[in-house]
């Protein structure tokens, strides 16, 4: 928190709304600047990974929707 905004909060009055956005900007960009960003190579593994895991339970719930389709019908006919 900046010392303007510390010593506005203080005094009990808000500061600028454009002094408010400033600052969240400013830490919003500190906070990035802190971030770990992954290699290209990490990136394309991660994504594989979860196309993969994806592709995986999308095929498990086909696979269950179709089960109980065709069970239903033989149940109650077609």
């Amino acid at each position: 928190m900046t010392d303007k905004l510390a010593n506005a909060t203080l005094d009990g009055a808000r500061p600028n709304v454009f002094i408010r956005t400033r600052d969240f900007i400013r830490d919003v960009i500190s906070e990035l600047k802190k971030v770990v960003w992954p290699t290209q190579r990490q990136l394309i593994n991660y994504t594989i990974i979860v196309l993969v895991f994806v592709v995986i339970m999308a095929s498990i719930i086909a696979a269950y929707d179709f089960s109980f389709t065709q069970i239903t019908l033989r149940i109650f006919g077609n």
